[in-house]
């Protein structure tokens, strides 16, 4: 899979403008592209969502203009995670009705340390998790490299597992982690009773149940639940404050207090104790004033947005196209067509700057020649599109999709 910049994981170094494509390397030849792609999100005049990773330093910075209305900015500095740390914990714990949570600087960080503490606990340091969750795909082995843990998989299927499952599952495992939504098979949830069943059957089987959570703010609409409740089921929930709430970075940890503690003498070890991060702190509780209440309005857009999409990519004559799920679970979806990725992805950076509209602001990722999958994220700037905007930019974007496959045979 190609990599996507939108979560950071091309390389971004600066690759001169001058001399064809053609004499770059692959890598060259995506940093490239990924800083044409960047240049168009902030130059264009209408985007479906608008990143943090894709604005300036300034930018970014000018977001804690407005710290004072989450916090008070006479209190002293934050000092190895006291004071506005210790507040943005506070604030996390009571939003996901746990008894504590501790602030990570990294999701990745903290699940090793949540799922350590569990193993300590349980006896037992096999984690039953999905072959595409995250710690699989995302993290160079680190559950087993770093913390000792055995992954355990329960399916490889783009799908939730499934009860049975987990119960059938042959080998013993400590603890169940789900990701919620499972973001590398389409942002997917499970409906609230088969997550309540695949708790259950955990529990069966004497195993804790950890939520990989980083974009569990984005369930409620799916879910039909608070977020009190859907975090309830599990005995531990890993959050993150920039995949949905665009903060500087930053994760928390939420369980029992027991947990939670022996979780802080953990991060410690891990490097995690950081001297003073309150930008980091402040924008996070920016984000749960500001981009938590309106969760739901992007999701239930998004479903406006993926339906245009669907009938304006069918009526534009491609040969296939798929919009995945069809009704999404979150504000976000994936978009499959039948063309290589780098056909489309020059196509989507052509429209937009000819165009001023950005479609499709994130990568295009082609797991075989001759498709392409990327995601599509609904945020504020995606509140304006009406169905018929969104049909309007699928057009201009289809002509310059054939332009470039054209191009491309000729």
């Amino acid at each position: 899979m190609i990599p996507d910049m939108s979560d950071t994981t091309e390389r971004t170094t600066r690759v001169p403008d001058e001399g064809p494509d053609e004499q770059l390397s692959e890598e060259e030849r995506r940093t490239r592209r990924w800083e044409r792609r960047r240049g168009v999100a902030r130059s264009a005049r209408r985007v479906l969502a608008r990143s943090g990773l894709q604005s300036t330093i300034r930018g970014r910075l000018a977001l804690l203009d407005a710290a004072g209305e989450v916090y008070d900015l006479d209190e002293s500095v934050d000092v190895y995670g006291n004071g506005v740390v210790e507040a943005l914990e506070q604030k996390v714990a009571g939003l996901l009705g746990m008894e504590a949570a501790a602030f990570f600087p990294t999701g990745t960080m903290a699940q090793q340390v949540a799922l350590r503490c569990w193993a300590g606990r349980t006896g037992d340091p096999a984690v039953a998790l999905h072959a595409l969750a995250h710690p699989e795909v995302h993290e160079r082995d680190a559950f087993s490299q770093v913390s000792g843990l055995r992954p355990v998989l329960l399916t490889g299927e783009p799908r939730q597992p499934t009860a049975q499952e987990v119960r059938g599952c042959a080998e013993r495992f400590g603890a169940l982690m789900l990701e919620l939504p499972l973001r590398d098979a389409g942002y997917l949830l499970p409906t609230w009773d088969e997550l309540n069943e695949l708790v259950e059957a955990a529990r069966e089987r004497d195993a804790v149940v950890h939520f990989d959570g980083a974009r569990l703010w984005e369930s409620t609409v799916h879910f039909g639940r608070p977020l009190d409740e859907i975090a309830g089921l599990a005995d531990s929930v890993y959050v993150s404050f920039y995949k949905s709430l665009d903060g500087f970075g930053g994760a928390a940890l939420a369980g029992p207090v027991a947990l939670v503690e022996e979780a802080k003498t953990w991060r410690h070890r891990y490097g995690g104790q950081v001297f003073q991060q309150f930008p980091t702190a402040l924008s996070a509780l920016l984000g749960l004033e500001r981009e938590l209440p309106r969760l739901p309005e992007y999701v239930r857009h998004a479903r406006v947005v993926a339906a245009a999409l669907h009938e304006a990519l069918a009526e534009a004559g491609l040969p296939w196209s798929r919009v995945h799920p069809e009704v999404p679970h979150t504000n976000e979806f994936q978009v499959w067509l039948p063309y290589d990725a780098d056909v489309v992805a020059e196509a989507a950076i052509r429209t937009a700057e000819g165009t001023g509209t950005l479609l499709f602001g994130r990568a295009w990722n082609g797991p075989v020649p001759g498709l392409a999958q990327t995601e599509v994220d609904v945020r504020a700037p995606g509140m304006e599109w009406s169905a018929e905007d969104v049909r309007t930019a699928v057009a201009d974007f289809v002509v310059r999709l054939r332009e470039e496959a054209g191009r491309a045979h000729g």
